[in-house]
């Protein structure tokens, strides 16, 4: 099995006067209304943080029980939890995807098996590509990288008894309508959600799971004690509320005409778009992919490299959706290169 480097992310991309279209959190900072709150409940740091109003706001969120719901340190915790929690007989983790999954079940101990999606497929999930006596599954809707949106009926018929099917949705909120979530519930499944994406909080860490309650039970029982900071607790209470909700669709409609303009205009240059993508991100094929990458961060962009995720090369790509100005200029930037003549 070829060796990647799973814990390279996209911040690693970022640097000092380059545009960052390598990290995928929407906005630059949280918006004022959560900044106020966030500063408001400073006062408050002296105390251990308790995670009681932020489970409650999730249960309500998603009408689940408050038994079903486990807040957590963003998403990438939950996935240490659950290679803590459980010992897999056969851990399978569905790629091209984010590789903190993998990482942690290695670092578990488990073995992990790889199931490859195809490029030429568009990166569709086939169900029949997954093992049978698979029992602790990682998929993420939307994926990222691919940005590919599996629909909920596929993703269903993976679940069984003797199995516990891992969702990772911590892009669903930026689809509109959060079309194919499991967040509902189904037995079996666990999802896990973030708060970082949407509301630029990745410096924050707030994200919670969704699964039944002996799941969660298993999973609270691993979670190092006040792992959940009082600012993540706000932020998730403030997050969840109905009118921060109606704001996150509109974030999530905007984002979906500003990926089509990106995707239009790459398409235009002959950058080749993999995939249907669905999420707040872009993943493309372009020869020479490596150093196009060292090119635009000479033109003063920051992308995100693919060959680091299990099933890409090389000339894979991503790209974070931003606003039409700063896209604008990146296609600039892009055809630039496109036509320089070879060194």
């Amino acid at each position: 099995m070829r060796d990647y480097d799973l814990h390279h992310h996209g911040d690693r991309e970022v640097g000092p006067g380059l545009v960052d279209l390598a990290v995928n959190v929407r906005l630059p900072r949280p918006p004022e209304w959560l900044r106020q709150e966030l500063v408001s409940a400073v006062d408050d740091l002296a105390a251990y943080p308790s995670s009681v109003e932020a489970t409650r706001a999730v249960a309500v969120r998603h009408d689940r029980p408050e038994a079903e719901v486990l807040v957590t340190a963003g998403a990438a915790e939950a996935f240490t939890l659950l290679a803590s929690a459980f010992r897999s007989r056969h851990a399978v983790v569905v790629h091209p995807q984010f590789t903190e999954p993998e990482a942690a079940l290695r670092a578990a101990g488990h073995a992990v098996s790889r199931v490859l999606l195809s490029e030429e497929d568009g990166f569709v999930l086939d169900p029949a590509l997954v093992p049978e006596d698979a029992d602790l599954v990682f998929v993420g809707n939307p994926t990222n990288p691919t940005s590919v949106l599996h629909p909920a009926p596929v993703l269903r018929s993976l679940a069984r008894p003797g199995r516990l099917l891992v969702v990772d949705e911590a892009f669903l909120d930026a689809v509109p309508g959060e079309s194919e979530s499991l967040a509902g519930g189904v037995p079996g499944v666990v999802v896990l959600r973030s708060l970082t994406k949407t509301w630029g909080l990745a410096g924050l860490r707030a994200g919670y799971v969704l699964a039944e309650p002996d799941v969660i039970d298993r999973l609270r029982a691993v979670q190092v004690p006040w792992s959940v900071s009082t600012l993540a607790g706000v932020a998730t209470v403030a997050c969840c509320r109905p009118s921060a909700l109606e704001e996150a669709e509109k974030l999530a409609v905007a984002a979906e005409g500003d990926r089509e303009y990106l995707v239009s205009g790459l398409t235009a240059l002959g950058a080749e778009v993999l995939g249907d993508p669905r999420g707040p991100f872009v993943l493309v094929r372009i020869p020479g992919g490596a150093e196009v990458r060292l090119r635009l961060r000479e033109a003063g962009y920051a992308v995100r490299r693919g060959d680091t995720f299990p099933g890409l090369g090389p000339d894979h790509l991503r790209l974070a959706v931003r606003d039409r100005v700063t896209t604008d200029g990146f296609l600039a930037a892009l055809k630039t290169l496109f036509t320089r003549p070879a060194d």
